[in-house]
């Protein structure tokens, strides 16, 4: 007999705000956002309560929100903080108007990969069959798993759960579907700490009456274009004909929107693959004007490439082609790159490059998406597969959505 396809997407609890609570354990409960500059946090608190124990330090005693001054984004927020709209790739200083009284903390990279790499090793251990979606999240393929198909994959949920727990005190959720597609919408049922299992029966039932915009891949501007068309649900998509998508959404597009309300999705999970490229990309809760809002467009600009680059480090890889991606407020999509002399993970040397990008497409209609991608990857000490094009290495600095240079 063929076991059930049982897949998991596993996403740990505001991953970065919760490995500062370790730390800071008196800050759980209160609103909490991650981001900005430097860690100088620690060194500040360390020099005010010489002697003191980190867990001790009093809550009132850490920076606020209200008081940041700076171009950075915030990279999550705890639930506390989210109940009041604050949310991950928003301007800090935006978040400062919703949630003045939140406490600010940089982010501890270093920390956070400890963490990344310690929750993973739970995970192999137990079901060795996991694809690395990035820092914080991961598919799993229960299938062939002792306890995989145990109450749907629930009791194999549970385990690892727990063991996460204990190994690190940190909390996950996780869902468990037949594909990655319904595997990654179920864990975003029950957060934080939550299991969801859904089979093929649970689809009219538990996803068609969700809005559209739980689809990933269904952003705000193609939540409003569905919604022209009277489509508000994932049901009313399923009932629509698959041509009669195509035709109003394109074919490719519509093709997909059509197989992911009827929840299909044959992608495997990937273990161990070469990757092509890396990429960061951001959709914006509103569209962003190029000119208008220069400020909160640098900082997540700046912002993507410094994660690009922290993934590149991370996973061991350096990449010569630096390349953009802009999607504009009517859909239409752009991208330009370049190419360097020698493959690059540093974040300045691919904000650069990414800017000269920049300075070769449209900028004055209003964005709703962006992205930096770095490709031709290689490992440190490899050389590279072909000649590096003849381009000169990109002399850009500083904010290039603040420079009129940037702009066309």
């Amino acid at each position: 007999m063929v076991a059930l396809r049982r897949i998991a997407h596993l996403d740990m609890d505001a991953f970065f705000a919760s490995v500062e609570l370790l730390r800071y354990p008196q800050l759980r409960g209160l609103p909490v956002v991650i981001g900005g500059g430097r860690r100088r946090v620690d060194e500040m608190l360390d020099q005010r309560h010489a002697g003191r124990p980190l867990s001790a330090i009093p809550p009132e005693d850490f920076p606020r929100l209200k008081d940041y001054v700076g171009r950075g984004v915030i990279t999550t927020a705890t639930y506390a903080a989210r109940q009041f709209g604050v949310g991950s790739a928003m301007g800090m200083m935006k978040a400062a108007r919703l949630c003045p009284q939140a406490i600010v903390l940089p982010v501890d990279f270093e920390e956070v990969r400890r963490c990344s790499r310690a929750f993973k090793e739970v995970i192999r251990e137990i079901a060795p069959v996991m694809e690395d979606r990035g820092v914080d999240e991961v598919y799993i393929d229960f299938t062939n798993v002792p306890g995989g198909q145990r109450e749907g994959g629930r009791v194999l949920a549970r385990l690892i759960q727990k063991c996460i727990f204990e190994r690190t005190s940190l909390t996950c959720s996780i869902g468990v579907a037949p594909n990655k597609l319904l595997a990654k919408m179920a864990s975003e049922f029950d957060k934080p700490n939550g299991i969801t299992v859904l089979h093929e029966a649970d689809l009219q039932t538990r996803i068609w009456p969700l809005p559209a915009r739980k689809i990933n891949g269904i952003g705000p501007k193609a939540e409003q274009r569905l919604a022209r068309l009277h489509l508000h649900t994932i049901g009313e998509i399923a009932a629509q004909p698959r041509e009669w998508l195509a035709d109003n959404f394109g074919r490719s597009w519509g093709h997909w929107m059509h197989d992911a309300a009827w929840g299909r999705d044959d992608r495997p999970v990937v273990t161990e693959s070469e990757p092509v490229s890396m990429s960061r990309e951001t959709t914006f809760e509103r569209d962003l004007h190029p000119r208008r809002d220069r400020t909160e467009l640098s900082a997540i600009f700046t912002d993507l490439c410094e994660r690009v680059a922290e993934d590149l480090r991370r996973k061991g890889y350096a990449g010569r082609t630096v390349g953009i991606k802009l999607r504009y407020d009517d859909f239409r999509t752009a991208t330009r790159d370049l190419t360097l002399e020698a493959p690059t993970a540093d974040a300045r040397q691919i904000r650069r490059a990414a800017g000269q990008c920049l300075k070769r497409v449209d900028l004055d209609r209003r964005l709703r998406l962006l992205g930096v991608r770095v490709s031709k990857l290689v490992r440190p000490g490899e050389e590279a597969a072909e000649p590096a094009a003849a381009l000169p290495q990109p002399a850009i600095v500083g904010d290039l959505f603040d420079q009129e240079s940037a702009l066309p």
